[in-house]
């Protein structure tokens, strides 16, 4: 987190209070509040329960909200921002996670209005999904900061993203613009799992990465993991197993494995022409890339750059910067916050 005070996001700038921050993942439910320069105080965090129904989902989300009602700057919030895993319906404030099963259509942003309501905080509430939270995040303290207009993408399990146009965060009427995932890079390519045909998720996500090295001949016990190859839990393979996932292939790639650095190559492309394709529709001048596969470094970074050169050849594209994110694991709820911040109006707090 950066140390200097940073000013708040635009939209409700003049707010002198902490925001609520709520971010919701597959694995974890964490909480914190916000100051307006980012520094994040009474953070806390629950494990997101496994075997329960929708209600024992929420009820994790509850004992955050509890936990943060306990702080003494509790009663200066001014404002509330969840962030979650999604699809997210952010017009009715529903969510769907891939990775919370329990919740469908679960109304989120009403149940988290409640609780607040119920430790005596009625607060303005938004609603984002991750990849638009993590743009958030990085426009206001992050790599795409002074950039004002930007696509931040996060590539993981499946790619996401999120829009900065004119300094402001654009997440669409129901809070999915941005979502360069489901962008299709190849007309002829293998279904997606969103119905429709060669998206980039399909090839760049890191189940995709993955599937596609094993599918080629790749084994993982063709090369051992290094555990200081920079790809993050590259180096968590059991003796004799193999890590067959795709920081193991980045590890086989940093190593020279042809067939893993035939999948960083493939995945690089298809990332590059969906930039490309971004920054040719709105103008962005930067891409700001995040999530585990990211931990790859230049083994993806690098075949990104090289076939960009290739699809961002327009005058006003063939500048544009690929940058990894630099927020880590606070852009969940630094997102929120920031989300919140630009999407409610000055005059709610």
């Amino acid at each position: 987190m950066p140390t200097a005070p940073f000013p708040a996001p635009r939209a409700a700038a003049a707010s002198s209070g902490p925001t609520v921050a709520i971010d919701i993942g597959g694995t974890k439910i964490a909480g914190a509040l916000v100051d307006p320069d980012g520094t994040m105080t009474a953070t806390t965090r629950r494990p997101t329960p496994r075997g329960v129904d929708a209600d024992g989902v929420m009820a994790a989300v509850a004992e955050v909200v509890a936990e943060l009602s306990e702080s003494p700057l509790w009663a200066s919030a001014v404002r509330c921002g969840i962030g979650s895993a999604g699809p997210v319906d952010a017009s009715r404030g529903t969510v769907s996670p891939v990775n919370i099963g329990a919740w469908r259509e679960f109304p989120v942003q009403e149940r988290v209005v409640a609780e607040l309501a119920a430790h005596g905080a009625d607060l303005p509430t938004v609603l984002a999904g991750d990849g638009v939270a993590m743009t958030a995040a990085e426009h206001w303290l992050g790599a795409a900061r002074g950039h004002a207009n930007a696509l931040c993408m996060v590539v993981s399990t499946g790619v996401g993203g999120g829009l900065i146009l004119n300094n402001q965060l654009h997440p669409g009427p129901t809070g999915n613009a941005g979502h360069i995932g489901h962008i299709s890079v190849a007309f002829d390519g293998e279904p997606c799992v969103c119905g429709s045909r060669g998206c980039v998720e399909s090839i760049a996500s890191g189940t995709a990465i993955a599937r596609w090295a094993l599918d080629q001949g790749w084994s993982p016990s063709d090369t051992a993991p290094d555990a200081g190859s920079g790809t993050g839990k590259a180096g968590s393979a059991g003796a004799g197993g193999g890590d067959a996932t795709a920081a193991g292939v980045a590890a086989a790639a940093a190593a020279g494995d042809p067939i893993a650095l035939a999948a960083f190559d493939r995945a690089g492309r298809a990332l590059a022409a969906a930039i490309a394709a971004t920054a040719t529709l709105v103008e962005t001048d930067i891409a700001v890339i995040g999530g585990g596969v990211a931990a790859a470094g230049d083994t993806l970074f690098a075949p990104i750059r090289h076939h960009l050169a290739a699809y961002a050849t327009l005058s006003f594209v063939k500048d544009i910067q690929v940058v990894p994110a630099v927020l880590g694991t606070h852009a969940g709820l630094i997102g929120a916050a920031a989300a919140a911040t630009m999407l409610l109006p000055s005059s709610s707090s």
